[in-house]
């Protein structure tokens, strides 16, 4: 009789089981949440720039940043999420080139000489183009056998003034890049 008793109490637990689901509560969707990513999170050249000191030096804000390897080249180009220009490009590559030889083969023509900044230097910009505004460039012979490029691309519609501005600004931006630490 026991026997019975117990079989009988759990089939009636299995069977109270069965009963009808309560109803879902509805939850709202989590908030997404905004997460800061530093630039050097992209890898390559990247690794060599900070969005704040960028901004701090160049004053714009950028929050997107790419990078790409070919080669001995490392690029990382940075951008504002909501905008394709301005841009600001940073190249590195490893190179065998001495001083006399950038300054030959390297350093475009109209060019103006930069002191202070690896083994030989220049900045200049370049006239807006088709799709794009004027171009601020600041390209060095690094002491650690690299050569290294800063550029900034200006949108469409940005006066030359302003490009060269920026070129003053990438110079002292180029002296805190370490190329060394790729």
């Amino acid at each position: 009789m026991r026997g019975r008793i117990v079989v009988g109490g759990l089939a009636g637990l299995l069977v109270s089981g069965c009963a009808a689901e309560a109803e879902p509560v509805a939850v709202p969707p989590p908030v997404p949440i905004a997460v800061d990513v530093v630039a050097a999170s992209s890898g390559g050249a990247c690794r060599l720039l900070d969005f704040a000191l960028i901004e701090q030096v160049v004053k714009v804000r950028f929050d997107v940043a790419a990078a790409s390897e070919l080669g001995d080249t490392h690029t990382c180009v940075v951008r504002a999420g909501g905008a394709a220009l301005p841009e600001l490009t940073l190249s590195v590559s490893e190179t065998s080139i001495d001083k006399t030889t950038f300054g030959a083969d390297v350093v475009p023509d109209k060019a103006a000489k930069l002191t202070g900044l690896g083994q030989q230097a220049y900045r200049r910009t370049t006239a807006a183009a088709s799709g794009h505004g004027p171009v601020a460039e600041v390209g060095w012979l690094a002491t650690d056998g690299r050569l290294a490029t800063l550029s900034w691309t200006g949108a469409r519609g940005s006066e030359r003034t302003a490009a060269e501005k920026v070129a003053g600004d990438l110079a002292v931006l180029a002296k805190k890049v370490d190329t060394r630490a790729l």
